[in-house]
């Protein structure tokens, strides 16, 4: 048997690894390095662009639940991430590099998986697939899709700026993980209140890069630029990325007013991001406001942020659970096209579009994972036909049923939830 996956991200590849992995003969298409999207500049596969943070690992945590699960599924791109970890606290990071190479090392070594680099304009007439393109398709590609679910939803994705370690100024900055958890991995840069007010006014009044569309922006809550966050109000910063809570300075043995936090981008620590820092301001207005934070007064840019139009199809519309297509069962999405939204969760949806391929070309009955597993609740978020306006969606304990017993404390509730959702898990497909 051989399935078609069209997309070397990060669905695309688990999608691959899956399907390979059960016996299926695989071909997977890239187009890169003969095309590259606006967002990508990396020739390997599964390159990240808008973080490098795949998120908390902990099990009271939606996070590490999500991936708990998908290591029980046999991920090949936590497997990279592991192998490719930088320091991030409580939290997965890793060098974007260094990880796209290791995914790329990864599947060109299985014996079942034949990387094609292509750019795919028509899909194939017969046959399974498996499409997961990204939410960056265009051309006569976006065009086939449209065909097959109708008019695609959008919104916007925004990346952070990434800055030099050696141009900042550790003076006004230290090193600390939020509530200790780490070692002292983020990079903290405090601010007073006077700074702040200074720093929120120009970033509020300063000029954003023109959007070339027509139907307004609308952002993803999860990656909303951060003066778009701050046009809500002088506070919202302070309860969001620029909170000072858990961190306690050093130098004056106080919680300061406000906090920048930055994280390690690459192995070598030379490169740092600012984290919840996704932007849409014009590249000389980042340069310009940004080095009001006075540990990055000096600092020098090595990439700027960009702000990007992510395009998704109507899932609940044309998906079943299993990610197959309603009107097509041997076609399958996977990743942020299909409204999942985050590189975990993108991947885990191909773990499962791969699983069901591959039972598929075998003629068996495909899976969906029991609505209390984070993964079973995303694949039934995407297909609930009763959804009204249908937005992407992250991994979060709300999507998943209440337990029994009301439990107050949080993280002992979430804790009990991920418990609950890793005993489901009785059989490896």
């Amino acid at each position: 048997m051989q399935i078609h996956v069209i997309g070397g991200g990060l669905a695309g590849c688990e999608a691959a690894w899956a399907a390979a992995n059960r016996g299926a003969e695989v071909i997977l298409h890239e187009m890169k390095p003969h095309r590259f999207s606006p967002a990508h500049s990396l020739e390997n596969l599964c390159e990240l662009v808008c973080s490098n943070s795949l998120k908390a690992s902990r099990l009271d945590s939606a996070g590490g639940l999500l991936k708990a699960e998908m290591e029980l599924l046999g991920s090949c791109t936590l497997v990279a991430a592991k192998e490719t970890s930088v320091p991030a606290g409580g939290a997965l990071a890793v060098d974007r590099v260094l990880f796209a190479k290791e995914v790329t090392r990864i599947l060109e070594g299985h014996p079942r998986i034949t990387i094609v680099r292509e750019e795919v304009t028509a899909l194939p007439e017969d046959g399974i697939m498996i499409i997961a393109t990204g939410p960056l398709t265009d051309g006569a590609l976006a065009g086939e899709i449209r065909s097959l679910c109708g008019d695609t939803l959008r919104f916007y994705d925004a990346a952070a700026p990434i800055v030099e370690r050696s141009t900042i100024d550790m003076d006004h900055a230290f090193f600390a993980a939020r509530y200790d958890r780490g070692d002292d991995d983020y990079i903290n840069c405090p601010m007073t209140e006077e700074e702040y007010d200074t720093f929120y006014a120009a970033l509020i009044t300063a000029e954003r890069a023109p959007l070339h569309e027509t139907d307004g922006m609308k952002v993803f809550e999860g990656c909303m630029p951060v003066e778009v966050m701050a046009s809500r109000g002088r506070d919202t910063l302070l309860y969001g990325p620029l909170r000072p809570v858990g961190l306690r300075d050093p130098k004056t043995g106080k919680r300061p007013f406000a906090v920048v936090q930055l994280r390690q981008d690459n192995r070598e620590g030379t490169l740092f991001n600012l984290v919840g820092f996704q932007t849409n301001l014009k590249w000389g207005e980042q340069k310009r406001v940004f080095s009001l934070i006075p540990a990055l007064r000096n600092a020098e840019f090595v990439r700027y942020g960009v702000m990007h139009r992510n395009s998704f199809i109507r899932s609940p519309e044309v998906l079943n659970g299993d990610f197959s297509l309603r009107l097509n069962p041997r076609i399958f999405f996977a990743g942020q096209i299909t409204g999942v939204e985050g590189y975990m969760e993108s991947a885990a949806s191909g773990i499962m579009a791969g699983i069901n391929a591959a039972r598929r070309a075998e003629e068996k009955e495909t899976v969906i994972l029991p609505p209390e597993t984070m993964l079973g609740a995303l694949s039934r978020y995407i297909s609930d036909s009763s959804c009204g306006d249908f937005q992407p969606m992250n991994a979060n304990f709300g999507i998943l049923p209440p337990l029994p017993t009301r439990i107050r404390d949080k993280h002992a509730r979430y804790l009990s939830l991920s418990e609950r959702s890793l005993g489901t898990f009785t059989e490896k497909f």
